[in-house]
Parts: C-alpha cells; structure tokens; sequence
C-alpha cells in the first residue's frame, strides 16, 4: 500500500482553526474529543456551534465534572454525520486507508507521545490517551495529515510509525470510530436552529437537579488537603476540575447566544461569569503548589449563583 489518500484539500500551514478556538477566549481548548469534532465540523463546512445543545445537560459526575462530547445522535440529527465504533481487526494504517477511499473519516485513540502538536506538554515527554482524525495517508513518505484537539497537523517518520502502532502489532487495540458521511446534510442557519430547538427542550429536561457548580465546589474544598500533599497530580485535577466547567461555560455561553433568543440572553452572561471565574479560581488554586493556603469560597460560591440563574432563565423560555 503506496498511494497517498486525502479526503479534504486542506494544510497544516495554512489551516485556520473555528472562532471557538480563538486564543482570545477565556479557554481557547475544551477537551480533546469536543476539540476534535469542532475543528472536523468546521472543516466539513457546518457550524459546530449549533450541534452544543447537549452542554445545558452538562453536570458534576461525584468526583470530577462533566467530561462532555458531543453526543452521536446529534451529530446524525444535525449534520447526517454517523458515527459508530469499527472492529478493528487489521493494522490501523490499513483500516484509515480503506476508510479514506470509501470518503470516510475515523477517530482514532492515540498516544500523544507521538504527535508533534503536543510539544512541551506531551510529545516524547509522557504517553496520554487522546483522539485525532486523520483525514491524510502518505504511507509511501510514512506522514499523516490529522485534526487533534484545536488544529489541524502533520506528523511523519518515526511519529508516523509510534501513532499507527506499527511496532507494537501485539499491544491494546486502539478505540476506533467510523464517521460516515453518505448522509451528510448542510443546512442554513434557520433551519439548524429550527431543529435545535426541539434538542435544546430535550436536554433542559433532563438537565441536573441538583447544581453541579455548587456540587463542584464543595468536592474542591473538600479536596485541597488531598492536593497539597498530591502537587504532582495538581495539572490533572485541575483539567478534571475548574478547567472543564470553565470551558463547558464558555461553549455553552457561546451556543446560548446562537440561539439568538432575546429571553435567554442574561443566561450567556451567567455562564460567562462562570467561565471566567473558574479560570481566577484555577490560577488560585495553583498556590497549593506552593504550600499556600487557598480560599475558594466567593469564587466557586458565586458560579453556582451564575449556574442557577443561567438555567432557570433558559428553563424558563424553553418549557423547562
């Protein structure tokens, strides 16, 4: 197998990534698989803001907050875009270029010790379980073209080798996702939004009963004895903490306000208010490295407040 297969005619160099990832915002990434979808919707030509009606669902799950996707049944409702998880019984390098003739994509599970767009962070400093998309296969010059996390990027070489697990045939098969598109639809804006609106009542019906926010609070408090004797685990308990609600606020304010509702504009500044609190409240959080003492309590107190208001406004116009 030689020939080289591209499915969209993009490039790394000169990609632009969605608005949502703008650097500008509070939390320019979410998480690596909301990440992913947002940048392969936007390069797919549709509008990934409109498929977040799932985030008013979003709640605190006992330990950690939400880690929040974008759910299949959306992505088919909204875009004709399905999604299912493959067998996956040959090498991944032959599963994505049979996938990529047939004008499929897939997600793949991957180590990020070998993709170069995670330097500094990750790349050959520690092995972490991630998703790309790769949507290029040069298997000739060994080099990927792949979405991960806010971008578009190539790998190649040794990287092309370590990603496809071309050295290691025997280890954990990898979690693989098809995205068929025989179905793909583009609509325009007032028809997304007619379609969102019965998503949007689905999930504020079964949005949390109790407040998440205020949920996550209290475990933060209860936790940051744990923390300062665990320095080392601070990045991870952050990300899974304050980060996540954070970003979760922000895409949620941003998909509130693209609903274009007048009566559920004050709910987008509420879920701002919570997005840049939890940011304040994470930069504080980082004096445990220290050995400081923290208080979180008018941070975290007042983006429960924010959350509380931001879903009883939305409640209210959507028959909540």
């Amino acid at each position: 197998m030689t020939e080289a297969l591209r499915l969209l005619p993009i490039d790394a160099s000169s990609y632009v990534c969605h608005p949502l990832h703008a650097p500008e915002r509070d939390w320019p990434e979410t998480n690596c698989y909301v990440d992913l979808w947002i940048e392969v919707l936007h390069a797919l030509g549709h509008d990934p803001v409109a498929g977040l009606a799932f985030t008013l669902g979003v709640g605190f799950d006992g330990d950690q907050w939400e880690f929040f996707k974008y759910p299949a049944e959306d992505l088919l409702a909204l875009y004709g875009i399905q999604v299912r998880e493959i067998n996956v019984w040959r090498s991944l390098e032959d599963h994505i270029a049979t996938h990529l003739a047939l004008g499929h994509l897939l997600t793949v599970e991957a180590d990020s010790w070998y993709l170069p767009d995670t330097a500094g962070v990750a790349y050959r400093l520690t092995h972490q379980k991630t998703t790309i998309v790769p949507q290029h296969l040069d298997p000739a010059n060994r080099r990927i073209g792949y979405f991960h996390n806010a971008g578009y990027f190539e790998l190649e070489g040794e990287d092309y080798d370590g990603v496809l697990r071309l050295g290691d045939p025997d280890g954990l098969v990898p979690y693989v996702e098809l995205v068929a598109m025989e179905r793909q639809v583009h609509r325009e804006t007032d028809a997304l939004r007619a379609q969102v609106d019965g998503l949007v009542r689905a999930y504020v019906a079964r949005r949390p009963t109790e407040n998440p926010v205020a949920q996550l609070a209290a475990r933060i408090t209860a936790d940051l004895p744990w923390l300062r004797e665990h320095p080392d685990l601070f990045h991870a308990y952050a990300f899974g903490s304050l980060r996540q609600c954070g970003a979760w606020a922000s895409v949620a304010a941003t998909f509130v306000r693209w609903l274009g509702n007048p009566a559920t504009d004050a709910a987008a500044e509420h879920l701002d208010g919570i997005s840049g609190l939890a940011k304040t409240a994470q930069f504080k959080l980082a004096r445990v490295l220290a050995g400081r003492t923290v208080d979180l309590d008018e941070q975290l107190s007042t983006m429960a407040s924010h959350w509380q208001h931001a879903m009883a406004t939305i409640a209210a116009a959507y028959g909540g």
